[in-house]
């Protein structure tokens, strides 16, 4: 019986600093919904912003640039989003929501995140378009494992399918939107799923 207990108060341990050295109040709502708004996005680029008649997609420069702004409106309504959930799941769970963990997670995230934007807009001042979604999906995807050892496990392949997706996708350039759609749209609802199931309802 003392052994039992033992055992139980070991594993409580475990479980304490494994919680305090991780970000555990990511939601799987936050990955759906920004999923959703990635597919939004791209389909209102796709009706209104590419032409109709090639299959492999190329746009002018006013347009890619305009494409640029839905990424970017893509881009802080799934942060703003990702941060309200969060919030929230945290509160409800009596969690701090800044802390050490938390900084420590914030830079390991945006530190490949803001290279790979810097390097895209020396790439796109150049006029050199044609892997944009790949250097998006690979640094995406970087960010994401660099991240995940202060988050939830799960979340570093999110980040391996990303930069194996980025990958394709630099073989094939003239398909970069759909990649993008697949990468940040449908990985995104895919993976926000398993996590909701997984680590939500618990």
């Amino acid at each position: 019986m003392d052994s039992k207990k033992y055992l139980d108060d070991i594993s409580q341990i475990k479980d304490m600093m494994s919680r305090s050295s991780r970000f555990i109040s990511l939601t799987g709502l936050s990955g759906i919904l920004a999923g959703i708004y990635a597919i939004t996005g791209a389909t209102v680029a796709y009706l209104f912003l590419l032409p109709n008649d090639y299959e492999i997609l190329i746009v002018d420069s006013l347009k890619f640039k305009s494409i640029l702004g839905i990424l970017i409106l893509v881009a802080v309504l799934s942060f703003v989003t990702a941060y309200l959930l969060t919030t929230r799941k945290a509160k409800r769970n009596n969690e701090k929501i800044w802390d050490e963990t938390t900084k420590r997670l914030l830079i390991n995230f945006f530190v490949p995140m803001v290279t790979g934007g810097i390097y895209i807009l020396i790439k796109l001042n150049s006029r050199h378009y044609g892997l944009t979604a790949s250097l998006m999906l690979i640094f995406y995807g970087l960010a994401l494992v660099n991240a995940s050892k202060y988050t939830i496990g799960t979340v570093q392949y999110l980040g391996y399918s990303q930069i194996v997706l980025g990958l394709i996708c630099a073989a094939f350039p003239g398909y970069g939107f759909w990649f993008w759609v697949l990468g940040f749209g449908v990985l995104h609802i895919v993976y926000g799923t398993i996590m909701h199931f997984k680590e939500d309802r618990k």
